[in-house]
């Protein structure tokens, strides 16, 4: 998948994880949280599942999805601690 692809998945990722969990934040947020909770939800799933995910396709939407929600949990709880 191109970096166009990643950029799309990630903002779309992002968005759906910010209005599950609650947040605001804008299009750049978004987007990386989208990238990098694609890259935990992969390693993840990849580590644990052996699941392989390439290309566009739902199911790297949805693995993108749940690793940006991991992470904006994450995320929170150090916020809370702080």
């Amino acid at each position: 998948m191109g970096i166009l692809g990643w950029i799309i998945i990630g903002v779309v990722a992002g968005w759906l994880a910010e209005k599950v969990m609650g947040r605001s934040h804008g299009l750049i947020t978004n987007l990386i949280v989208g990238v990098v909770g694609a890259l935990l939800g992969g390693w993840i799933g990849g580590t644990l599942f052996n699941i392989g995910l390439e290309g566009f396709s739902w199911q790297t939407l949805l693995v993108a999805f749940l690793g940006a929600c991991l992470l904006l949990f994450l995320l929170g709880l150090v916020k809370r601690r702080a």
